[in-house]
């Protein structure tokens, strides 16, 4: 009996792709809800447009305390995410 095996490759990311070194600034609204996009691959930086699907990442949700700029990561490596926590500083080229 021959077993035949189908194979797929799997898209899980090990680390997010880094979209830009520094924050994204942006002003939002008092209570509305925002979707940061946390694998690195949206082309809606920086929040989600579903890109992430097949990568093993979440978008991850931030609802706004107050109406003003708000410093959302681009680095896609902080420990503060979605916000900003100057990482994008000690990355390498």
């Amino acid at each position: 009996m021959k077993f035949v095996f189908n194979i797929r490759k799997s898209n899980l990311m090990n680390k997010p792709n880094i979209s830009q070194k520094g924050s994204y600034v942006i002003e939002v609204q008092e209570g509305k809800k925002y979707f940061w996009c946390a694998c690195g691959l949206s082309k809606k930086q920086p929040f989600c447009d579903g890109s992430h699907k097949t990568t093993g990442f979440s978008t991850i949700p931030y609802t706004a305390t107050k109406t003003g700029k708000v410093y959302f990561c681009g680095c896609k490596q902080s420990s503060n995410g979605p916000l900003c926590d100057g990482t994008h500083n000690r990355l390498n080229d």
